[in-house]
């Protein structure tokens, strides 16, 4: 049949082979980096520095917003630096150490009582929302929230984010080319597209995220034990987290973030590892965080 395409499942033979020659050069390049934790091949395509420049930025342009609001009231704020000095102190004795030191560290504490939340940007910027209060309940909690999500800027799991979407897009940008030289109905055309990049969201961009909260709840809890708070609290955490959702989370295979009831089964496998680090400890102090307005 010369000078046609052959079609694949409605799509064209020129296609398909773009796409497998695709899968072999992803497949080869997403092998630059080894997580020290779990051995895991990441993809990375920007460098620590610009991470970290972007971090800085992204930090800013959050704590200047006139929309935002940040506590000055030292019962708010003393808890979550107290927090934060261990954790941050943790790091630097961890398989990430290098990188913790070289993270130029700050921490803000954001007054939004409706929003549970807290971030760590690239280069150690750290902020918690004062929301996040009545889920984490105490110091511990707060240590398990905020190992998390130390650990996201440390694995570099934005970096790797930006880096598999990068390829993603990359990919169908090839597919849509070879889709387009067809003579097949554009429609269809249109359709493969579409169904191209569901693929790409759900088949990898979403499991890489869910890897990496996993991770973050796993190196999490080490970093929380290494810095003298009992990692059980993660358990409390993540019920009490469900229960804030009210069942509103999203199903697992189309969310970004492992179920509530996936990741407390995976702390519980994950605790003997961490009390084993907890127990050789001196505690730290574990307050009640203190009160916000009923949400």
């Amino acid at each position: 049949m010369q000078g046609k395409l052959k079609m694949i499942g409605g799509v064209s033979a020129r296609a398909a082979t773009l796409l497998i020659v695709w899968g072999g050069v992803l497949s080869v390049v997403t092998g630059c980096e080894t997580n020290p934790y779990t051995g895991r091949s990441q993809l990375l395509m920007t460098s620590i520095s610009e991470e970290m420049q972007l971090g800085a930025q992204a930090y800013a342009q959050v704590t200047s917003d006139p929309n935002i609001r940040l506590s000055r009231d030292p019962r708010e704020v003393e808890p979550v630096r107290r927090v934060a000095d261990r954790i941050i102190e943790a790091a630097k004795r961890s398989k990430y150490a290098a990188m913790a030191k070289q993270f130029e560290w700050e921490v803000s504490v954001i007054k939004d009582d409706k929003t549970a939340n807290a971030f760590a940007l690239p280069g150690g910027k750290i902020a918690v929302y004062t929301g996040i209060f009545p889920i984490a309940r105490t110091e511990a909690g707060l240590a398990v929230v905020m190992g998390h999500e130390v650990v996201h800027a440390l694995a570099r799991h934005g970096a790797e984010r930006m880096s598999q979407g990068q390829l993603a897009n990359a990919a169908l940008q090839v597919a849509g080319a070879a889709i387009g030289a067809s003579k097949s109905d554009p429609l269809l055309g249109q359709a493969a597209m579409a169904a191209l990049g569901l693929g790409a969201q759900v088949g990898v961009l979403l499991p890489f995220s869910r890897k990496h909260e996993s991770e973050a709840d796993y190196v999490g809890i080490l970093l929380a034990a290494d810095a003298g708070y009992d990692p059980r609290e993660a358990i409390g955490l993540w019920e009490r987290m469900a229960a804030f959702s009210q069942g509103k989370e999203p199903v697992e295979f189309l969310s970004t973030h492992p179920s509530h009831g996936t990741r407390i089964e995976q702390l519980k496998v994950w605790m003997p590892e961490a009390m084993a680090i907890y127990q050789k400890k001196p505690p730290a102090p574990n307050p009640l965080l203190p009160a916000v307005p009923s949400q």
